[in-house]
């Protein structure tokens, strides 16, 4: 029935989620149906120092209508391939996850089968070497694959690299645009219902009293609706992702940005590099329990490649989550929601992941319990996959120079993750349970690039003969070889396509 539509949808705080929340929203709820309401204060700053992601984000903004060029161009973006992680399971070691694929599935059985043969033969090449990802990044190359490319340039995925004030901007305008209002105020007081606890209205600091049907919790880790006022719970992951804190600064960019994301492990955790076209995005996540504050500065300070250019940004967070996602008629998006460390640049994914989900069980003004609580049972399956992700990372160090490394290294781990390891180190076993979000690339980069190298591999490899399988993986690495020559580098396609107008301005610290 008409009465019984949400009409007004209110969202508490801007950022990243709040305006990846509106320009979702109002896009996709025309103006004569509903209005889409955000109330944010100036004086409350935004977390903002997360600025890569991962490929879906590309889905997204697609589905929006936003070209991704004028992104780019907005955002002062780059491209991303992957991630190189160096110092992660052992002092001098480096690794690298891309996000395309590792070869070819061959006869239906996925490659890692047939290069573990082989390596069992004595074969010393890296898995790296047939990643057109991992090649491309590694020469600074980059172009955006195309159905005329062939096979090997469409196996390359990509995500980016963006200046994440400048996005909230941008998609500030593409919802005022759609219709999506605007108010600056701090929120004063949460008015509830006596009758059913659901939110009734929020009011202002000026005494301006806003009412919603739906209303979007995105006020960072402070939760000021789904905690402060419905007190949803919070359950704490930090046993077994113990990093706790963060120090971040944006640095003078020194030379051309490389395509890739970079992950330093240092002594009580690991610093983020992250290239755009007008700076340098660094951080330092770290476990206050084994560093102060001043220690982690330093240590940030002194591994920085050029001169920085804020004042560094400090940052407290406990790793976990929302005990419920969606309460009464209240939705955590964000920070709000729960928070995993950015090591996966999975912050903004799991934020999209959230509004997606959303619209795809959105409510009348009943908020039926049976579609709620499928939305938190999807969000709570999407949290636990990747926080068993992130937890391979540490779990599967040698470090033992430090008591950090000491503690992840010998920690007990889920059940859920000690059963996908197993299988892992049997035979190269992969299952994607529950549509999880990371592949089995993603989980054999990880575990090969630290030394977790299955002990065997499919039987039904050997349907192919030696040879079969040697010239086979020759063909695949000859034809990224070539592929990677034929590429431009990264910066000729920025500035072919989508370089930014202001790049040697510093346009907003994220």
């Amino acid at each position: 029935m008409e009465s019984d539509r949400v009409k007004n949808i209110v969202i508490v705080g801007g950022g990243t989620a709040g305006w990846m929340s509106a320009a979702a929203l109002s896009k996709l709820m025309p103006e004569h149906q509903g209005n889409v309401t955000l109330v944010e204060s100036e004086e409350i700053g935004t977390v903002g120092v997360g600025e890569a992601t991962i490929p879906q984000i590309a889905t997204f903004n697609q589905r929006l209508g936003i070209h991704e060029d004028d992104f780019i161009r907005a955002t002062q973006a780059t491209f991303k391939l992957g991630i190189e992680f160096v110092d992660w399971a052992k002092k001098g070691d480096r690794y690298f996850h891309p996000f395309g694929t590792h070869g070819f599935d061959l006869e239906g059985i996925e490659f890692h089968h047939f290069w573990n043969k082989l390596r069992e033969r004595g074969d010393a090449r890296s898995i790296e070497d047939y990643s057109i990802n991992a090649a491309a990044a590694y020469s600074d190359k980059f172009i955006r694959p195309q159905s005329e490319h062939g096979p090997i340039i469409n196996k390359l995925g990509y995500a980016f690299h963006f200046d994440a004030i400048l996005y909230a901007k941008f998609l500030r305008k593409f919802s005022e645009r759609n219709g999506a209002k605007r108010i600056e105020g701090k929120v004063e007081q949460v008015n509830l219902r006596s009758d059913n606890g659901f939110i009734e209205s929020i009011r202002l600091a000026d005494g301006q009293v806003i009412k919603g049907d739906l209303f979007i919790d995105c006020t960072g880790f402070r939760g000021l609706l789904i905690e402060e006022a419905l007190q949803t719970g919070y359950i704490d992951w930090s046993q077994y992702l113990p990093v706790d804190s963060a120090v971040a600064v944006p640095c003078e960019k020194r030379g051309e940005p490389i395509p890739y994301t970079r992950s330093t492990a240092r002594e009580a955790g690991w610093q983020w590099r992250i290239p755009l076209q007008h700076r340098t995005g660094n951080g330092y996540v770290y476990c206050s329990q084994y560093q102060s504050k001043d220690e982690a500065e330093k240590t940030l300070l002194s591994n920085l490649d050029g001169k920085p250019l804020a004042s560094p940004k400090h940052l407290r967070f406990k790793t976990g989550r929302r005990k419920k996602f969606w309460s009464k008629n209240c939705v955590a998006i964000g920070l709000s929601a729960g928070f995993m460390e950015p090591l996966e640049s999975t912050s903004i994914h799991l934020i999209q992941s959230g509004i997606s989900k959303l619209i795809a069980l959105f409510p009348d003004k009943s908020m039926n319990p049976v579609e709620r609580d499928e939305y938190n049972r999807l969000l709570n399956v999407g949290y636990a996959h990747i926080r068993d992700f992130l937890i391979l990372h540490y779990t599967l160090t040698e470090r033992d120079d430090s008591d950090f490394w000491n503690y992840v290294r010998t920690m007990k781990i889920p059940k859920t993750l000690q059963r996908k390891m197993a299988l892992i180190q049997s035979r190269g076993r992969f299952f994607k349970y529950d549509d999880e979000l990371f592949n089995i690339t993603s989980w054999m980069a990880v575990a090969i690039g630290q030394g977790y190298t299955p002990k065997g591999y499919n039987p039904m490899v050997d349907s192919l003969s030696d040879d079969n399988i040697i010239q086979s993986l020759a063909n695949i690495r000859m034809s990224i070889d070539k592929a990677v020559e034929a590429m431009p580098t990264q910066q000729a396609f920025i500035d072919r396509f989508c370089r930014a107008q202001d790049v040697y301005t510093t346009a907003g610290e994220s």
